[in-house]
């Protein structure tokens, strides 16, 4: 058992953390921002191709960036992009096609091209992977987790394989018992995903902490009835507005770890 101080206060004892990934763990700003462009550009050119006119084009690119929550900064931490999975990235793709005059099934369809077509460019001008930073003291913290028996998991909407990614890019596979993504069942943000990842992890839910940088991630945890909901803000250019966490932290280093007795 270990404890967890917030800024040299007690928050209680732990023996496992769940981690968000986008935003908590690793600077995904950058490749959102990238994403975001992509997709709307992609979008402007298949709707461009079914003969619409360049005002709706214009109103086409509005609501997809107001959509994404892209914005001259950066993406929006609480934005469809930054917090919701893949599929439903590509539902509201669909909802703005609609709002275009499409009819839904037409609407569906050229959501899905629309991101297939911008998974294939990604991957010829990513043919290795596009490389995601890890967030400033992130790795201190995971050390020292492991070195005081505690254990970590992923619960993240992004998929097994993206999440797999960055946990080898940083060197990070070994620090983490498991991952849970948006293609385990039941995703983020029901409640029973951490039911679920902490059963496999043999985990008690009130003895480990969430940590994540959305509303959704901490209303998911407190309603799974974890022992602590953290909210995380220094991943984006603009702080999350959280109001659902029972603790806050602004750097890695607000948080520190109190071994068990005898441990070094």
């Amino acid at each position: 058992m270990a404890h967890f101080n917030l800024r040299g206060q007690s928050i209680g004892p732990i023996d496992g953390v769940l981690f968000d990934k986008d935003g908590t763990l690793s600077h995904s700003e950058p490749q959102l921002k990238s994403l975001a462009d992509a997709r709307i550009e992609e979008a402007k050119r298949q709707f461009s191709a079914q003969g619409a006119s360049s005002a709706d084009i214009c109103e086409l690119e509005e609501l997809l960036v107001r959509t994404y929550g892209r914005n001259r900064e950066g993406v929006l931490p609480d934005g469809t992009l930054a917090v919701a999975s893949r599929q439903h990235n590509i539902l509201s793709t669909a909802t703005v096609f609609a709002q275009m005059g499409l009819g839904w099934p037409k609407a569906l369809l050229m959501a899905e091209d629309v991101f297939n077509c911008v998974d294939v460019q990604w991957q010829a001008k990513h043919p290795n992977g596009h490389p995601v930073s890890m967030l400033p003291a992130a790795f201190t913290m995971l050390r020292s987790l492991r070195e005081a028996g505690v254990i970590c998991a992923v619960i993240s909407n992004d998929t097994t394989n993206g999440i797999q990614t960055f946990l080898r890019h940083h060197n990070l596979t070994d620090m983490f018992a498991a991952v849970w993504s948006a293609e385990c069942w039941p995703c983020k943000p029901d409640p029973a995903a951490v039911h679920a990842l902490c059963a496999q992890l043999n985990l008690s839910v009130d003895r480990c902490a969430l940590i994540g940088d959305a509303d959704t991630d901490l209303l998911m945890a407190k309603r799974a009835g974890i022992g602590a909901a953290i909210g995380y803000v220094a991943g984006w250019h603009r702080s999350p507005d959280l109001t659902a966490h029972d603790h806050l932290i602004h750097h890695w280093q607000d948080l520190t770890l109190e071994k068990p007795s005898g441990q070094r």
